[in-house]
């Protein structure tokens, strides 16, 4: 997921810096600067992960990124604010849905789930160095 995330990033950071102030809680300078690495350190992250380098200390990485992620989402939502996350497609569709900041809320929680598992468990067979 960190990768494709990442990868739908490089390229568009008009699109990731319009998703980025969406959520009115950044500066334009802050939103500029967080388009710019946000989506190679997605990358990086998600490499990391898929390669069992650092296994727990990545997850670990992973899950911050994803709590500071769901207090921004609810933040939005909390606000009444009905905009795409940006998560996988920067800049949105124009169209978002009510409840759709809500739907990933709950996709990111799941996924501190997967992760605190993997770290709790990582698989030693295939990994670089768990």
């Amino acid at each position: 997921m960190w990768i494709y995330s990442g990868y739908t990033k490089l390229g568009a950071h008009l699109d990731v810096t319009k998703s980025i102030e969406a959520y009115e809680i950044f500066t334009p300078y802050w939103s500029d600067l967080l388009a710019r690495v946000i989506g190679p350190l997605e990358i990086a992250g998600g490499l990391l992960l898929l390669l069992g380098i650092k296994l727990r200390w990545a997850g670990g990485v992973s899950i911050a990124v994803l709590a500071a992620f769901i207090v921004g989402l609810y933040s939005a939502y909390s606000r009444g604010l009905t905009i795409d996350c940006g998560c996988f497609n920067p800049g949105g569709s124009g169209d978002a849905q009510p409840g759709e900041l809500l739907r990933a809320i709950v996709r990111d929680f799941g996924l501190i789930a997967v992760t605190a598992f993997m770290m709790w468990r990582p698989f030693r067979k295939y990994a670089l160095y768990p």
